[in-house]
């Protein structure tokens, strides 16, 4: 079984794919590239797939390089399916980026569903509260710096498009600008141009070796 999105981050495309396999009455699902716009929704469609059958679904997180806040939809497509059908479910495995962004959400990177305080008896309600409120209060913020950094100049957009997709500072923001552009010996505001198209879900007009030194520069200062 395979499901897969398309999506566009810092200006080259990326994809989800969700592959599986259902062992007996488990189903191990390995998802594939960045939880961004769209993963949920290709979760959903393969834990539709899955037969009657099963009874545990366990996703292996560890070829998932980035996730923004669409990953909490995604982890919540795989809530929703665990309290409906009646089964367990887990994600485990995961890389350092989103491991970030669970635990600024609150949420345990070793088993966000299942964390050691829900692992053997149920959660009090006022965690539950504490948690819901927490990740509300985390999707509310990107959203306004989305809004807010749409009235700005470029740049100023580019570093607001990098603080939301990689949970980072400012100064990080700008150390990846700067870092892209003296690698591919570009300006700063084409540079800049380039991540705010791809967010948009525009296609750049940017060549390789921007998009090369996008990636290069992200690893080295957000890593």
């Amino acid at each position: 079984m395979s499901s897969a999105t398309h999506t566009s981050l810092a200006g080259w495309p990326t994809a989800l794919t969700v592959d599986g396999r259902v062992e007996g009455d488990r189903a191990v699902l390995l998802p594939r590239g960045e939880l961004v716009h769209g993963c949920a929704q290709v979760l959903a469609r393969t834990l539709a797939g899955l037969p009657d059958t099963v009874r545990s679904v366990d996703l292996d997180m560890r070829e998932v390089s980035f996730m923004d806040t669409a990953g909490l939809q995604f982890l919540e497509a795989l809530d929703t399916y665990g309290r409906r059908r009646r089964v367990p479910v887990t994600a485990t495995g995961w890389n350092e980026q989103p491991r970030r962004v669970l635990e600024t959400a609150g949420l345990d990177p070793g088993d966000p569903l299942n964390g050691p305080a829900t692992r053997r008896e149920p959660v009090p309600s006022a965690v539950v509260m504490e948690r819901t409120q927490q990740l509300d209060l985390l999707r509310t913020e990107v959203e306004h710096l989305r809004r807010a950094i749409a009235g700005r100049p470029v740049i100023d957009q580019a570093r607001g498009v990098l603080m939301a997709t990689h949970a980072c500072s400012p100064d990080q923001a700008w150390d990846v600008l700067r870092e892209a552009s003296q690698l591919s010996n570009t300006k700063l505001r084409k540079v800049a141009a380039v991540v705010t198209a791809g967010a948009g879900g525009e296609e750049p007009p940017a060549s390789p070796a921007v998009r090369r030194a996008l990636r290069t520069a992200i690893d080295r200062c957000l890593n």
